[in-house]
C-alpha cells in the first residue's frame, strides 16, 4: 500500500479532535507528499494580541496532536504576525500565496485585517477557516476560500441587543466604536436592535489613550448602560476613566474586548461586572479532553477562541489526513465538510458561514479577576 492510501485509509479510522465526513479527494489531491503547511494568520504581538494567541495556541495544539499521530508524515503550523494591523495584511497574504506548501489558513482573526488580505488569499486558492473575525460583510465578498467558524456581528449585535433590553432592562445606551471594520460593524448592529433607546452615539479611534471628552458625554447624557464596539487595549482604559468619572452605568461590550488584558487595562474594581457578549464557546465547555489538553500543552486556561482556533486546523488537517494535498482538493474537502468539532458542528453554506442552526452566542461577566459565562443568549 502506497503513502497516499494510508493516509486515506487512516482518514476513515483517526479522528482528529473532530468526527468530520471524510471526502473523496484523496484522488483529486495527487500523489501524497509529507510536510505540507497551514498557516495562522493574526495578531501576535502588538496592543490586542491576546485575541490573535488564544486561536493560535488552539490551532498548535491541534497540530501537535496530529504530528503525533503521524510521525512519519507531519504538517507544519506557520505563523504570520498581522498585528491585527490591516496595513499589514496583504503583504503577509502574498507570502503565504506564493508558499506552495501552505494549503489553508486558520485565520486571517481580525476583521480589518481580513477585508485586506482575503481578495489575495482567494485569487491564490488557500482555503481560509477564521476562528474570530465576525463582519458579516466577509462572507458576502464572493471569496470562495471564506468560511467562518463562528457567528458573524449579525449574530452577535442583535443577541447583545437583546441582552441590554431583557436581561439588563436598560432604557438609555450610550453607543461607543471605534471606527474600524468590525467595532463600528457591531456597534451598528446594536444602534439598530436598540433604535430609539440609544439615547447618543460617539466615536473613539484605535491606539486613543484619554477619553475624557467621551466621559465627559457619556456623564451628560444620564445613560444606564454604555455599549463599546472595538477591542480591549482602549476599552480598558475606557472603562477605568468611567469609574474615575463616577460613571456606575453598565458596560457591554463584544468578544474583541473578552480578554484579561479589559481587566488588567481597567483595574479590578472598575471592570467588575461588565458584560462581554461573544459567539464563542466557553472554553470549560468544551467537549472531550480540550479543556485539560489545552492547560497540559500551556500551562493556562484556554481562552477566547482557542477551541474555535483548534477545530479550524483539525477541519484542515482532516482534509490533509484524507489526501487533499493540493490547493483545491482542500478548498473542496472544507466545502463538502460536516462534522463535530469541541466548540460546536461545521458544515459551511455556499457563502462560507457555518450553518445558523449550529451558531450560539454567550454573555459573560467580570467577576473578580476572572471573566465567566453568565448564559447563553436566545437567537432569533
Amino acid at each position: 500500500m502506497n503513502r497516499l492510501s494510508k493516509i486515506a485509509a487512516a482518514a476513515l479510522a483517526v479522528t482528529v479532535g473532530l468526527s468530520g465526513c471524510v471526502s473523496t479527494n484523496a484522488a483529486a489531491g495527487g500523489d501524497a507528499t509529507c510536510g505540507f503547511k497551514i498557516g495562522y494568520f493574526g495578531a501576535l504581538t502588538g496592543d490586542n494580541a491576546n485575541i490573535g494567541l488564544a486561536p493560535r495556541d488552539g490551532a498548535k495544539l491541534a497540530v501537535d496532536q496530529y504530528n503525533a499521530k503521524h510521525a512519519d508524515c507531519t504538517a507544519e503550523l506557520v505563523n504570520f504576525d498581522s498585528q491585527g494591523d490591516p496595513k499589514q495584511a496583504p503583504g503577509l497574504a502574498q507570502q503565504i500565496v506564493q508558499d506552495p506548501k501552505v494549503l489553508g489558513v486558520v485565520g486571517p482573526g481580525f476583521s480589518g485585517e481580513s477585508e485586506a488580505a482575503n481578495p489575495i488569499l482567494n485569487q491564490g486558492g488557500v482555503t481560509i477557516i477564521t476562528p474570530s473575525a465576525t463582519r458579516p460583510s466577509l462572507a458576502s465578498q464572493g471569496w470562495q476560500v471564506f468560511h467562518r467558524a463562528v457567528g458573524n456581528d449579525a449574530t452577535q449585535g442583535p443577541a447583545a441587543g437583546k441582552y441590554l433590553q431583557g436581561v439588563l432592562k436598560t432604557q438609555k445606551t450610550f453607543v461607543i466604536d471605534d471606527t474600524g471594520a468590525y467595532g463600528k460593524g457591531l456597534a451598528d448592529e446594536v444602534r439598530t436592535v436598540l433604535g430609539a433607546a440609544v439615547v447618543k452615539s460617539a466615536t473613539i479611534q484605535p491606539k486613543q489613550t484619554d477619553f475624557s471628552a467621551v466621559v465627559t458625554e457619556i456623564k451628560s447624557t444620564g445613560a444606564d448602560a454604555v455599549f463599546f464596539g472595538g477591542y480591549y487595549a482602549e476599552a480598558g482604559p475606557l472603562l477605568r476613566q468611567m469609574r474615575t468619572a463616577g460613571i456606575k452605568a453598565t458596560f457591554v461590550a463584544g468578544d474583541g474586548v473578552k480578554d484579561q488584558g479589559l481587566i488588567e487595562g481597567a483595574g479590578v474594581e472598575a471592570a467588575q461586572g461588565a458584560v462581554l457578549t461573544c459567539p464563542c464557546t466557553p472554553a470549560e465547555k468544551a467537549k472531550g479532553t480540550f479543556p485539560a489538553d489545552f492547560k497540559a500543552a500551556f500551562g493556562r486556561d484556554a481562552g477566547t477562541y482557542s477551541a474555535e482556533g483548534y477545530d479550524a486546523a483539525n477541519i484542515l488537517l482532516a482534509g490533509l489526513e484524507s489526501g487533499a494535498t493540493t490547493r483545491k482538493a482542500l478548498l473542496d474537502f472544507v466545502k463538502g465538510y460536516s462534522g463535530e468539532g469541541v466548540a460546536g458542528r461545521y458544515k459551511f453554506d455556499a457563502t462560507g458561514e457555518n450553518d445558523i442552526s449550529a451558531v450560539s452566542v454567550w454573555a459573560y461577566k467580570v467577576e473578580g479577576e476572572a471573566i465567566v459565562a453568565d448564559q447563553q443568549i436566545p437567537l432569533g
